[in-house]
């Protein structure tokens, strides 16, 4: 199978690329724009309490990105309490219609992990209210279990805290709830080059979202581009299946009948 047959599904829509790109940290919306071809992604997490999308006296990210040929994936980012989450969520469906959104809600302001316990309670309210829920939350397999219980559309562990860059800091923790989960698993926070968006496929992940690594680079739009490459060798490369690791050499050509 090639690997521009090879689909997702989330919530029933199904997306080619696996890669998500979000919509902050970029000098302007045009280079935004600019990257999100470059990178491939068919879907584009807005931060609803940061981005323009609405007031016309102001630039506005819907100029630049077209809602009709992107999907736009709202987001809570800055959200510290479930009430702000759901708040924030409920708003953007009224403006947008968007209902296939992400959550997130930050415990500090340190270190920006998720407060897991209110980051539940707002997945099962948000849930009840008819949205399609994807969930930014630690590399947990238990509550990432949990999380997928309470009916959260794709379960999205962090990879090292937002806006470090640090890569995967646990994969172990990621293929396990990898294994464990029956919905899409994609890593959100803290890649920071390509070869860490290409160990997050390789370890099986559905899909990789990232807005740091490429709006702080020193070219943003190179990134993106070395970030589309790098999800596509990922995923090929698991679909191939790694050599086994050994302890000592193996010759590549056979030791047998030689002169």
């Amino acid at each position: 199978m090639g690997s521009h047959q090879d689909t997702w599904t989330v919530a029933g829509r199904t997306f080619r690329s696996r890669l998500i790109i979000g919509t902050g940290k970029y000098v302007d919306y045009a280079q935004n724009a600019a990257a999100l071809v470059a990178s491939g992604a068919e879907i584009v997490t807005v931060a609803l309490r940061r981005v323009n999308v609405s007031d016309p006296a102001a630039p506005r990210l819907v100029d630049f990105i077209d809602p009709g040929k992107y999907t736009y994936l709202p987001n809570t980012a800055g959200c510290y309490t479930a009430e702000d989450a759901i708040r924030t969520l409920r708003l953007a469906r009224e403006a947008g219609g968007w209902n296939l959104v992400k959550l997130e809600v930050l415990g500090d302001r340190k270190t920006l992990y998720p407060d897991m316990v209110e980051t539940l309670r707002a997945t099962d309210i948000l849930i009840k209210d008819g949205f399609d829920v994807m969930v930014y939350c630690s590399d947990d397999p238990l509550m990432c279990k949990r999380l997928e219980e309470a009916g959260a559309a794709a379960i999205m562990p962090l990879a090292a805290p937002i806006g470090s860059g640090l890569g995967i800091q646990n994969p172990v923790n990621i293929r396990l709830i990898i294994e464990a989960a029956k919905v899409p698993v994609l890593v959100d926070a803290g890649v920071g080059t390509a070869s860490d968006a290409a160990i997050a496929m390789e370890l099986g992940c559905d899909g990789v979202l990232m807005n740091t690594a490429i709006a702080e680079a020193r070219d943003p739009v190179m990134m993106a581009g070395a970030m589309k490459a790098a999800v596509e060798a990922g995923r090929l490369a698991y679909r191939a299946g790694r050599m086994k690791k050994k302890l000592y050499a193996d010759p590549s050509s056979p030791l047998a009948g030689l002169i």
